[in-house]
């Protein structure tokens, strides 16, 4: 995020949807939405999807639940930005949540983590 104004605390900056078949979904989207797919090349040999609205502009990504996704619901995740991650963790944990998934880095200082709120809801919560 170096050419852009880093998120401000406690906004949405992300979705993403986790599917057995990310390929069918992206088509999916493709046409109803009117998104046009991006191929993502994963570590593991396999494309996941940014999605990308007409005029160009990534709004969301399309993902196999594989590898680190495996075990994230197949619902629409949203990424809440968030100022210290591991801080935001300790208060998942004593507010009656608890992580799913991570944390994880996405390269450089940016991390975050998949999390379940008391009500059994998920939501990723975003360090950048």
């Amino acid at each position: 995020m170096s050419d852009q104004q880093t998120p401000a605390p406690g906004t949405v900056s992300w979705f993403d949807l986790t599917v057995d078949d990310a390929s069918a979904v992206r088509d999916f989207y493709a046409n109803v939405a009117g998104w046009t797919p991006s191929p993502l090349t994963m570590k593991e040999g396999y494309d996941d999807y940014v999605m990308m609205t007409p005029g160009g502009a990534a709004v969301a990504g399309v993902c196999h639940a594989r590898g680190a996704n495996a075990e994230l619901p197949p619902q629409w995740l949203m990424y809440i930005n968030v100022v210290d991650l591991d801080a935001s963790l300790e208060a998942c944990a004593a507010q009656g949540g608890s992580v799913i998934s991570g944390p994880r880095s996405g390269g450089g200082t940016v991390r975050y983590a998949v999390i379940r709120d008391p009500a059994g809801a998920a939501v990723a919560l975003f360090q950048p």
